[in-house]
């Protein structure tokens, strides 16, 4: 029909799939998201297809703790600077506690337009950061 398809139709997809392959030992979390005709829309698959819609996934072993700090400090007011900082806080605490966590993470913005690179950064280099601030926060 020359329609591009839906976030959810994707998310859909991608469940199905995963789905029809349950039992053969894959393990898989992600999130997809997008802006189509009905808005921003976010959804996580995982491997036995379930699909969920929200406003915020944590994926991964180290997502408990990633969801300590989206649970207490996200709002759906953000500003782009203070979804990032909080993208990056979430990321530093999933991975500061959980050993089978880290690496590089890479940061976008998803707009109507489409979307935009933000950054890469290593998440000891975020260790540094954050230490510094929760140190200086306490000899306040």
């Amino acid at each position: 029909n020359g329609r591009r398809i839906s976030v959810a139709s994707a998310a859909q997809l991608l469940a199905n799939t995963m789905a029809s392959y349950r039992g053969y030992g894959l393990s898989m979390g992600t999130m997809i998201t997008g802006w189509d005709e009905t808005g921003p829309q976010l959804y996580y698959v995982d491997d036995d297809g379930t699909r969920l819609k929200g406003r915020y996934f944590s994926v991964g072993s180290g997502s408990t703790y990633a969801y300590g700090i989206l649970d207490t400090h996200y709002r759906p007011d953000l500003t782009v600077e203070e979804a990032v900082d909080l993208g990056k806080r979430a990321i530093y605490h999933a991975t500061h506690r959980d050993a089978y966590s880290g690496g590089i993470n890479n940061l976008y913005h998803v707009t109507a337009e489409g979307w935009k690179f933000i950054h890469a950064i290593d998440v000891n280099d975020m260790h540094y950061q954050f230490e510094e601030e929760r140190q200086n926060s306490m000899q306040e």
